[in-house]
């Protein structure tokens, strides 16, 4: 099985050839084509490479598959007897991607 660890947005993701990650959003339009060429490790197999700190010459090949928003999450303060309450919400906006190749 091939698949790499690649890094974007400060995070780390797991992608596999033919499937799909969902990243931190980029502003690359629906149906657009990107290279992700921060890439921490490859593995191939039994073969697998580590970078110092990222694998020179390889990257991923993906397309946009569409921008979507994550579940909502609330935050909520309280001070007791102090007549303090606040409650706020976010929503984090993500890309998912599908990943075509990985060049090595």
């Amino acid at each position: 099985m091939k698949y790499v660890i690649l890094e974007s947005g400060g995070k780390q993701y797991k992608a596999v050839e033919g499937g799909t990650i969902e990243v931190d959003l980029l502003h690359v339009q629906p149906g657009e084509s990107i290279d992700l060429n921060d890439v921490l490790l490859v593995v191939n197999g039994d073969s697998v490479t580590i970078g110092a700190p990222v694998v020179k010459g390889a990257s991923v090949k993906a397309t946009v598959v569409e921008h979507f928003k994550g579940e909502k999450t609330y935050n909520f303060h309280y001070k007791p007897k102090k007549r303090i309450r606040q409650k706020t919400g976010h929503r984090q906006s993500y890309t998912r991607l599908a990943v075509e190749k990985i060049v090595e």
